[in-house]
């Protein structure tokens, strides 16, 4: 079975993490995030997989080949220009192997997921439908697609990011996830910008075409903002999301081969520390994500953060809800507090930024 997998975004919402690296190849409990969702891919039956890259597409192929160690067969698909999610689904009409009936399932690279794609796949055969749509549920859907069906679920409409509570008529959204028969794949419009969402699918519900959803209750996020991205990965250490890619035992931390945590550290809160890293006596760690070669000295507390490939952070340095790029230095003694980002290779001297106590 094919399955497309559309990593092309710059990953604009978590810079200045995706300055250095796609938002798909960001470590994630360990391991770059796309690869959770290949070995999930992989888990249901799909053998090969096209991946349709732009930003930085050289990243890809340098770390998963040609795709044998995770059991698949991957090509790859640049984009030259952007085409949108229609338009880079069809630009890698050439590489699928199925035929015009067949299924192919279709994904965004930038979500982690629990949802059991044999099902979708499943329902997808027996409706003898043309796209078939993994939704879920959500409390606020503001920023999302909503995807009403009706009562055999089929789908009734495609409303984009509704404002109003008027607009609000169902808690189910696309949750980026798809089954298409190879043959509508084939009839999107080739060499033009293309948005599944208020393009192909719209126009497939006025032809008449067989459009169904299907409402999977597992875990679902979306990691496009470093408050997601740091709560995925707390989730799949602690094993709130499941993965088969996880390179050690779920629990309260993840620590890497070749990492140095000191005695009398405390690591909390799904924290994952990177290989090479260290974490020097006295630190707390809750909740945080440390890339490789990031340093955290004695007594500092890093909570609800991302620290970058070599990152460090000096002794007593207090960090909540912080995302240091790659190479950043803080000194000892400062407070980052709120959403602070801190671009790549910045240094803040010791003691130069201190929050006051009720801020």
């Amino acid at each position: 079975m094919d399955a497309i997998v559309l990593v092309g975004g710059q990953g604009t919402r978590l810079r200045p993490l995706t300055v250095t690296t796609p938002k798909p190849m960001l470590p994630a409990a360990g391991v770059p995030f796309l690869t959770h969702l290949l070995c999930r891919l992989c888990d249901a039956g799909v053998d090969h997989v096209v991946l349709s890259t732009s930003y930085r597409p050289e990243v890809f192929t340098a770390h998963f080949g040609d795709g044998a160690a995770l059991g698949l067969e991957l090509d790859y698909v640049t984009e030259e220009v952007p085409l949108g999610t229609g338009g880079g689904i069809r630009n890698v009409v050439d590489r699928l192997r199925a035929g015009p009936d067949e299924p192919v399932v279709v994904t965004n690279g930038d979500v982690l997921t629990g949802l059991d794609l044999r099902e979708l796949v499943a329902v997808h055969r027996g409706g003898g439908a043309d796209v078939t749509l993994c939704l879920s549920r959500v409390q606020d859907p503001r920023a999302f697609g909503l995807v009403p069906t009706d009562s055999t679920g089929r789908v009734t409409a495609f409303l984009e990011k509704p404002q109003t509570s008027a607009e609000i008529v169902t808690d189910q959204i696309n949750a980026g996830c798809y089954v298409f028969a190879r043959s509508v794949i084939d009839r999107i419009p080739a060499g033009r910008p293309v948005s599944v969402e208020r393009e192909t699918f719209p126009g497939l519900l006025q032809g008449g075409a067989t459009v169904l959803g299907h409402v999977d209750d597992g875990y679902w996020l979306d990691l496009g903002t470093p408050t997601a991205f740091v709560t995925g990965c707390r989730d799949l250490v602690l094993g709130r999301a499941p993965s088969s890619a996880l390179p050690g035992p779920t629990g309260e931390a993840l620590v890497l081969s070749g990492a140095s945590v000191a005695a009398g550290a405390v690591l909390a809160g799904g924290t994952t520390v990177g290989a090479g890293a260290v974490v020097g006596s006295g630190a707390r760690l809750d909740g945080t994500v440390l890339f490789d070669e990031a340093v955290v000295e004695g007594g500092a507390v890093v909570r609800r953060s991302v620290m970058g490939r070599g990152a460090s952070v000096g002794a007593g340095t207090v960090l909540s809800g912080v995302v240091l790029g790659d190479g950043v230095s803080v000194g000892a003694g400062n407070e980052l507090l709120d959403g602070v980002r801190v671009w790549p290779g910045a240094q803040i001297a010791d003691g130069a930024v201190r929050f006051s106590p009720d801020r």
